[in-house]
């Protein structure tokens, strides 16, 4: 008979969702060896739907999650932090944001041609504002068709012939062992990814004195400035919900440089960065935010 205290964490039932559960609660055993770790798969309006909106909701894939931990039944949940809105829940908090894995997006395509190779008018399927318009900056000539369900059904979707290739992010097929799969990893001179893309956030309630110091122990200092500078951006830029917008912080010789590019259609966009303090990366996303309003007004204004 098991004797040991059990702690469940909350995941989508996804096949990506639950092995990003798995690798975070086996790290969890290791340190917590008196503890029982298990998983509870959580289905979440994202997943039921049958039809993909044109604006997708905020908090989609993470609403019923955080009210099975509100209610307390379970003791913390797993998100992929790009899933996670700005704004979340008053009676939770993020505990930890563990480590990034690579932040990049892939292509994925049947023949194995890199994006340059496509032939004019190959189909490409996403269903990601951000990925649409980035590709359109760089390959005007393709066509962009929605694509939707987790990333076992796209690549089925993709093998069917539906698609001549797929734009993913990176994180998830390499999470999933699948790295053999990717064509090409689109470097962000040619893509940004969407802000906190490649990092895990665990979420706790605030009052849970037991779970938050054993999961702060997976926190990575240097993910947490990076991802913090990347939400408060979209924050500042309203959530993000309205236009595209892709954003990267990285730490370089001890500075926080964030680049990000907001694009209102093809040929009104802008992209550029700044450089901040590690210790304030709060401040640095404010002040992409401004720099990138006054330079899209301008641009409207000198086109009138």
């Amino acid at each position: 008979m098991n004797s040991k205290e059990k702690i469940i964490a909350g995941s989508r039932k996804s096949l990506l969702a639950m092995r990003q559960s798995k690798i975070v609660v086996e790290k969890l055993s290791k340190i917590f060896p008196e503890y029982n770790f298990e998983i509870r798969g959580i289905v979440t309006s994202g997943d039921r739907l049958k039809t993909w909106p044109k604006k997708q909701a905020k908090g989609m894939f993470v609403k019923e999650i955080e009210e099975a931990l509100i209610k307390g039944k379970i003791d913390f949940a797993v998100h992929s932090m790009k899933d996670l809105p700005v704004d979340i829940h008053d009676g939770l908090e993020i505990a930890a944001v563990t480590k990034r894995a690579e932040y990049s997006d892939v292509l994925i395509s049947r023949n194995a041609e890199k994006l340059s190779k496509l032939e004019k008018g190959s189909c490409i399927g996403t269903s990601s504002p951000r990925r649409k318009m980035q590709l359109l900056l760089i390959r005007p000539d393709l066509k962009i068709a929605d694509i939707r369900g987790n990333l076992d059904t796209r690549l089925k979707k993709l093998e069917k012939g539906d698609y001549d290739a797929i734009v993913v992010a990176a994180a998830g097929v390499l999470r999933l062992g699948w790295p053999g799969r990717i064509t090409e990893y689109l470097g962000q001179n040619i893509m940004l990814p969407a802000p906190a893309q490649g990092a895990l956030g665990i979420q706790i309630r605030k009052d849970d004195k037991k779970i938050g110091p054993i999961i702060r122990k997976l926190n990575s200092n240097k993910t947490e400035i990076e991802v913090t500078a990347e939400r408060e951006f979209l924050r500042a830029m309203g959530g993000g919900c309205r236009v595209p917008i892709g954003a990267l912080a990285t730490i370089k010789a001890g500075n926080l440089h964030l680049e990000a590019i907001v694009i209102r259609n093809k040929s009104n966009f802008c992209r550029t960065a700044v450089i901040g303090s590690k210790k304030f990366p709060k401040r640095a996303g404010k002040k992409l935010a401004k720099k990138i309003k006054s330079l899209l007004k301008k641009e409207s204004l000198d086109k009138r």
